[in-house]
């Protein structure tokens, strides 16, 4: 089995890559970074995911047609305005931003992506960014300071940094994977959920990296809700430069298989992190279901119980309702046999078994409060004996929730 290192550094842990942010005056405060970009030094093949909102912004809009070259090698980010919603100047804006990192950096325009993330419908203060791009560029660096600033840079209401980075070994060369992201509101799948910038030093053919980075997606980033709302501004790209100098991963060799593995368990750990700083969350609940016929009913019946404001709010609350949760899967729109549901509840504490072919079994209401009074809970549910399990990732309600998205823009 490869082994998978975690090591420090986030984007700028792979090779040949720099990063940085600044405050350029997007957000009133000058102590919160507002701007921010991810550079590779050489040329990259790169792929992307996509909000799947009919309503797209402005930036994903241009960073679609970018991406259409596979090539993208820069990224520039800005938070405080989403820079949704804002007709042809919104376009107008996005586009000038590409343009500015690929005259800063002579660059073809088309290898620059765009991202933005805030308010929704408020034009974006292009001449701000303007006026400081310059400064932008000079901020960026290959160490952990520019991973940090980077991150600081694009964050909103979340509460705390996001990233992880991870290394293998392809054929004697180490490969880094590097990332970073965004995202604590409007989270939910199918992609999308948040904005996500993954580096790689890996050499590898483009097919090869956009299979990985779907099929990571497809078992991490669609597998989180944490208010069951997609957002506008959405995107998860992954940009590889080839300086590690490894034997070139492709579909057909042994070592795809590697990367692939190791790409999706860096994005488990970032949805793992996203889930626990969900808006007003006091825990990260997992869920998981075994048995299933097939990985789409399992994942149709996680979702579901992860989604719902009723199994969130009784996780808030410690509260072993399992009720909530049958209730949930009833509704998930698969077919399944409700006499044959056994739910337990999980944490560092223990584990408590609620519910058994369906009904009620006595249970201590004291351990099971005990247990969900923990800051990561499992809810584990068998449906049969199916040859199906999949995971997913949510967090709970609190009052802070209504606090945060109640007030939002003043």
């Amino acid at each position: 089995m490869q082994n998978i290192k975690t090591i420090e550094g986030g984007v700028c842990a792979a090779k040949g890559f720099r990063a940085g942010g600044i405050w350029c005056g997007i957000k009133a405060s000058p102590h919160k970074r507002d701007l921010a970009l991810i550079y590779s030094e050489t040329a990259c093949v790169s792929a992307a995911v996509f909000t799947t909102n009919r309503v797209k912004a402005a930036p994903v809009i241009v960073t679609q047609e970018h991406c259409k070259d596979a090539r993208i090698r820069a990224v520039i980010a800005n938070s405080g305005n989403a820079n949704a919603c804002t007709g042809r100047e919104g376009l107008v804006s996005a586009r000038r931003m590409a343009s500015l990192i690929a005259n800063e950096f002579a660059i073809p325009v088309r290898n620059v992506a765009v991202a933005s993330t805030g308010v929704i419908g408020i034009p974006l203060p292009i001449a701000a960014i303007e006026a400081e791009i310059s400064a932008l560029a000079d901020s960026i660096r290959a160490d952990v300071s520019g991973n940090e600033s980077t991150l600081e840079a694009i964050m909103t209401t979340d509460t705390r940094k996001k990233s992880s980075a991870v290394e293998i070994n392809v054929h004697g060369h180490p490969v880094r994977i590097g990332a970073i992201v965004k995202g604590s509101g409007m989270v939910h799948p199918n992609m999308a959920t948040m904005l996500c910038f993954i580096t790689t030093d890996a050499a590898i053919e483009q097919s090869a990296l956009s299979v990985a980075l779907k099929d990571a997606v497809r078992s991490s980033f669609n597998r989180l809700s944490i208010d069951g709302v997609t957002s506008t501004n959405d995107m998860v790209i992954v940009m590889a430069n080839g300086r590690a100098e490894n034997q070139k991963i492709a579909l057909d060799n042994e070592y795809f298989a590697i990367f692939s593995t190791a790409l999706r368990s860096l994005c488990v750990e970032l949805v793992r992190q996203a889930a626990q700083d969900g808006e007003g969350a006091t825990k990260l609940i997992v869920v998981t279901i075994t048995g299933a016929r097939d990985e789409e009913t399992a994942e149709a019946l996680a979702k579901s119980v992860a989604s719902s404001n009723l199994v969130k709010t009784a996780a808030f609350g410690a509260d072993a309702n399992w009720g909530r949760v049958v209730c949930a899967l009833g509704y998930a729109g698969v077919s399944f046999e409700p006499d044959h549901v056994n739910i337990a509840f999980s944490s560092k504490k223990g584990s408590i078994s609620v519910c058994k072919n369906g009904q009620t079994i006595p249970f201590s209401e004291e351990n099971a409060k005990n247990i969900l009074l923990e800051d990561e809970i499992e809810i584990n549910i068998s449906i049969g004996n199916g040859p199906s399990t999949v995971t997913v990732w949510g967090c709970d309600f609190s009052y802070d929730y209504v606090k945060i998205n109640g007030d939002y823009r003043t």
